[in-house]
């Protein structure tokens, strides 16, 4: 029995990329589309918000010298190249319609992000990859991730991210006695500082009662067993659930 009717994936554009952490390996772009894919082919409705890191972070601005708000800028068009490409890629894999929608509008290759008409889209089997955050700087794709989340009324936000199985109480990469959470609220989240997702996406996950599973992206076939309904990774809600 499926678990969740309607999911919304973040996805980091460092997900996309090979070992340099820049660009978009092949083998990955393919991997995640497959991924995808099988969630979507349970009857699940899938929506994917796409990160841009894995060509500019706006935190780089500095030492490229130029303003903080034209590397945000430059971070949204690089979301958008990941969409087209995963958009390239799905469709060379499933005959299911695959639509890319951006905060910015780029009519000659996406379409503008409209509430209702993602939502249509969901409904009518389509896939739907979202690109361009929500087409404003100072902002990462974590707060768009969980605002879209809320918008297309999706069961659970699933935040695929590299090399991290879950959210520690501290770093494991530095800590080897870390240990994982299999369940955290978002109050706990903030009051301890965790930083797998920024402060404000927790708030308003949080606020809103958005449930959210963080896993590692490079499992297979992750995505699919959450939906059906395993716990796997960190499941991050409100509140602690009754037993």
């Amino acid at each position: 029995m499926l678990r969740y009717r309607r999911v919304v994936l973040k996805l980091s554009g460092e997900a996309l990329a090979g070992d340099t952490g820049w660009g978009v390996e092949p083998d990955r772009l393919a991997y995640l589309s497959e991924e995808v894919l099988a969630v979507h082919d349970l009857g699940i409705q899938v929506a994917v918000v796409v990160g841009g890191g894995n060509y500019f972070r706006g935190r780089m601005a500095e030492g490229w010298g130029i303003g903080r708000a034209e590397a945000d800028n430059i971070g949204m068009l690089g979301t958008v190249m990941n969409a087209l490409m995963m958009r390239g890629a799905l469709t060379a894999r499933t005959s299911a319609d695959v639509r890319v929608m951006t905060a910015v509008p780029m009519q000659s290759v996406a379409e503008p992000f409209i509430r209702l008409r993602a939502l249509s889209h969901l409904d009518q089997g389509r896939i739907v990859i979202l690109a361009g955050g929500i087409g404003q700087p100072y902002v990462t794709t974590d707060y768009p991730s969980v605002q879209r989340a809320l918008e297309l009324e999706a069961d659970a936000l699933l935040v695929a991210k590299r090399d991290i199985d879950a959210v520690y109480d501290k770093d494991p990469n530095v800590h080897p006695d870390a240990v994982p959470f299999t369940h955290l609220t978002y109050d706990a989240a903030i009051s301890t500082g965790i930083k797998v997702m920024d402060t404000s996406a927790f708030v308003l996950a949080g606020e809103q009662g958005l449930t959210m599973h963080v896993f590692d992206v490079a499992q297979q076939q992750l995505m699919g067993r959450i939906c059906l309904g395993e716990n796997i990774g960190t499941l991050i809600t409100a509140a602690v659930p009754s037993q």
